[in-house]
């Protein structure tokens, strides 16, 4: 029996990893997409005159098998990888992309959805079933429900070939990024590196048969710390351009003609469903709405984003010329040269801090925040079966004690992942038979790990990370909708990172830091002093991380804004691109177009800005608590959780947001925290 496709006799009924195999995926897929298929031909020939019961609530509870073998597919292809799962997954792809066009361009199911549709205003509906409705009608429009039949057979093949090209990109990075390694023989190169990052180089070396040298790789633990302290400046340029030359070398996992496939093939598209641009496509279902909005705020954030980073440069290279060396500040001495300044400005050594925060504290940390934020209580569940031993369950609990959810956490990097940060789900928050049916979440990093006798230890971005993603899994855990296609992270994109993002204001909070940041030796709580530092360096180099941010935005928003089809080299493209808007030469996009899994293998095209767009609401909120001089107000915790987290897609966002505010948001905040007012 495919346990894929039998009940989860499970605790909470959640995926039974420890039952599933490769084999059994091809096969569920199969039979999943027959039963979803009879599902929509009992819809689409209902002899009964179409309603909102028989259509639209029968759509949205059609396909539950295909979603659930497709959500462990996918999520295991991301977290736990490997070559027998990418080739499933490409030959998997195509049949996806003709199921959801079936579904899709079927005329007497369309025709069904817009009779309901025109009635909507009579129907009496509830706010969420209108924006259900409202939802699957434009959904069916804007995937070519309206086209004529030629029309819908080139977008039938649109779709396809994206299907295939955007997951061969993102496996071509993850290629990339598992094949470089920089082995060190002389203990001499090592100079300036932490003992931490020292140690676990040797234990990736002696991992790979090499007892006695240091190995350094590509996953961010690694390159970005030895970017960042290592004295062999030959080296840091090494490693920096293996980085930034991750799917642009001219080899079987080159990246370029692929990213010009899918954006001509988006061009294409959106001009057939009536868009002038890819942009004009995406944006019309997001908060910013247009191409023009997006750019105007990118716009009024680059120019003093520009000045503070030229001003970062130049000191650095002063620093450069009083040590007595002549060479121009390049970008693989950013980060090295950054860090100097900050021991020298703040006396603040990355290093001393990162003792504070081990993993495990961190977590409680978490744990504390949204325990007096929304009262909520973590309990291990080593019974719940996990996808790979490193992955660790926990049952959620409600301040009344009752079931919420199981959360997943995965913390470390390893060649079957890929990289970055993200949160996903196994199963969605919804009502079944008037009763909650619980999530199943999800958390997956990237973070150091233990060394010797050593935790894992993090650097203050990698707890602002993860205080990030758990803002992401408590929009997941506390939804509390009807529908699954409502439920939780299922909102504009441009929305979707206001909860994770403001849980990043918490981290750095003293009142927070003492609670979770204690010496992994002592116990020693966090000092002072040491908290001080931090927050006096609070906006320093924001120059820099503003700026790399903002010209991967415009990069993509450059691609998407397209209205015929790019030609010629990708490299030349960029680099235009990047004149254009100024971007000083020390500093590269955060992702170069060959690696830039957000837009070309993600979901984030045409919408790499909303992380700013984001940024401007998370700290106009956060400002609230600030303001009422309570970083755990139960009226606003509440009111975040009830008008916010718990609401999910069933509404405006914008509305949303100003139940919870009392008003629009003000980007005042967002200048002040990066120091760039």
């Amino acid at each position: 029996m495919n346990p894929l496709l039998s009940k989860f006799d499970t605790p909470f009924e959640v995926p039974p990893f420890d039952k599933i195999k490769l084999e059994h995926f091809k096969p569920a897929f199969d039979e999943a997409i027959k039963d979803h298929q009879a599902e929509i031909l009992a819809i689409s020939n209902n002899p009964d005159a179409p309603t909102f019961e028989n259509t639209i609530e029968a759509l949205e509870n059609a396909g539950s098998t295909l979603t659930q073998v497709a959500r462990i597919f996918y999520n295991l292809n991301s977290a736990n990888t490997s070559d027998e799962m990418q080739k499933i997954a490409q030959e998997i792809a195509p049949d996806m992309s003709r199921h959801s066009d079936d579904i899709n361009l079927n005329p007497k199911l369309f025709a069904r959805v817009k009779t309901v549709w025109e009635k909507r205003n009579d129907l009496g509906l509830d706010a969420d079933q209108f924006k259900l409705l409202d939802d699957a009608y434009k959904g069916f429009v804007r995937s070519g429900a309206n086209l004529k039949d030629d029309k819908k057979e080139v977008l039938r093949s649109i779709n396809e070939k994206l299907s295939v090209l955007t997951l061969k990109f993102g496996q071509n990075v993850l290629g990339e990024t598992n094949a470089y390694e920089l082995v060190i023989e002389n203990e001499a190169d090592l100079a300036g590196l932490p003992a931490t990052l020292v140690s676990s180089a040797a234990e990736t070396a002696k991992k790979k048969g090499l007892e006695g040298k240091w190995m350094f790789t590509l996953q961010n633990p690694s390159v970005m710390p030895f970017l960042q302290y290592a004295e062999n400046r030959e080296l840091r340029q090494q490693i920096w351009d293996a980085y930034r030359k991750r799917g642009d070398q001219g080899n079987e996992r080159d990246n370029n003609a692929i990213l010009s496939e899918i954006t001509n093939l988006r061009v294409q598209r959106a001009q057939l469903l009536g868009y002038r641009t890819h942009a004009d496509y995406v944006l019309e279902e997001s908060m910013a709405k247009t191409p023009a909005n997006v750019m105007g705020l990118l716009n009024d954030l680059w120019k003093p984003a520009v000045k503070k980073a030229k001003t970062e440069a130049s000191d650095m290279q002063k620093m450069i010329k009083a040590s007595g060396q002549k060479f121009k500040l390049e970008p693989w001495d950013w980060r090295f040269y950054a860090e100097q300044i900050r021991k020298d400005r703040y006396a603040l050594d990355e290093n001393e801090l990162s003792e504070y925060f081990s993993l495990d504290a961190v977590r409680e940390g978490v744990f504390y925040v949204v325990n007096n934020l929304y009262g909520l209580q973590f309990k291990p569940r080593p019974d719940i079966p996990v996808y790979h031993e490193e992955a660790k369950a926990y049952q959620v609990l409600d301040k009344d004690g009752s079931h919420l959810g199981v959360l997943y956490m995965d913390f470390h990097p390893r060649a079957s992942k890929r990289g970055g940060a993200w949160m996903t789900s196994y199963r969605s928050q919804k009502m079944e038979n008037g009763v909650r049916k619980a999530p199943v979440i999800s958390i997956v990093c990237n973070f150091s790990r233990p060394t010797g006798d050593k935790p894992a230890l993090l650097t203050f971005d990698e707890v602002e990370t993860f205080f990030h993603e758990f803002g992401h899994a408590m929009h997941g855990m506390l939804s509390n909708v009807r529908y699954a296609s409502q439920a939780g992270t299922s909102v504009p994109r441009d929305f979707v990172e206001l909860p994770s993002q403001i849980m990043e204001n918490w981290a750095g909070e003293p009142e927070v830091m003492k609670q979770y940041a204690k010496h992994y030796k002592t116990g020693e709580v966090i000092p002072d002093e040491l908290i001080q530092k931090l927050q006096n360096s609070g906006t320093f180099n924001q120059g820099f991380a503003t700026v790399e941010y903002l010209a991967a935005s415009f990069l993509d928003m450059d691609y998407h804004m397209q209205t015929r089809p790019i030609e010629g080299s990708i490299t030349e493209r960029e680099n235009a691109s990047m004149q254009k808007i100024g971007l000083p030469k020390e500093i590269i996009p955060r992702y170069r177009s060959s690696y830039f899994q957000h837009i070309f293998a993600g979901g984030y095209s045409s919408g790499y800005y909303s992380y700013i767009w984001s940024g401007v609401l998370d700290t106009d909120a956060f400002d609230a608590f600030k303001q009422k001089g309570n970083l755990f107000d139960k009226e606003l915790a509440t009111s975040f959780r009830e008008n916010v987290l718990q609401k999910g897609g069933t509404d405006d966002p914008m509305k949303l947001y100003v139940t919870f505010r009392g008003r629009e948001p003000k980007v005042d905040a967002l200048l002040k925290k990066r120091g760039l007012n």
